[in-house]
């Protein structure tokens, strides 16, 4: 049985307890929860002490275009005064890289059948001494393709 079912049911901490098999505590955690307008089977997010220095990490992952090595972030936030592992800058830089390639990335257009068109022109062979200029055209998702000899 669910913690919140278990409490809607029986009204009390304790009772909910032992219909789950859970601890009171945990039972009375996600009732505050819910009644404080949380979903109580999400964490929240705790501080870090990285957390002052995000934006200039963010900074420099955009002014490198994402080129710029853990390390070197770490030694510069170190000079800053930070305080904190090398592995959370990691962390930080990987996260910073992974949201800032998510806006750079190339589209790509699936065209529909028939919907899009594609063209080229260019010099054909001479024929008898002549110049001439092939015109080639398509469809997307067609198999035939159109060349006029012009």
């Amino acid at each position: 049985m669910e913690i919140l079912e278990a409490y809607d049911l029986t009204g009390t901490v304790w009772s909910a307890a032992t219909l789950t098999g859970r601890d009171p505590k945990k039972v009375k955690r996600y009732v505050e929860a819910r009644n404080g307008g949380r979903n109580p089977y999400e964490r929240e997010p705790r501080p870090t002490t990285i957390d002052t220095f995000l934006e200039k990490v963010e900074e420099w992952v955009e002014q490198s275009k994402a080129t710029i090595r853990a390390d070197v972030v770490h030694d510069e936030l170190v000079k800053m005064g930070y305080r904190g592992s090398e592995r959370s800058t990691r962390r930080a830089v990987s996260m910073a890289r992974t949201v800032w390639k998510a806006g750079k990335r190339r589209r790509y257009r699936i065209p529909e059948p028939g919907r899009w068109q594609q063209f080229d022109r260019g010099e054909g062979p001479r024929i008898a001494g002549r110049r001439t200029w092939l015109f080639c055209a398509g469809l997307s998702w067609s198999r035939f393709r159109v060349v006029i000899p012009v």
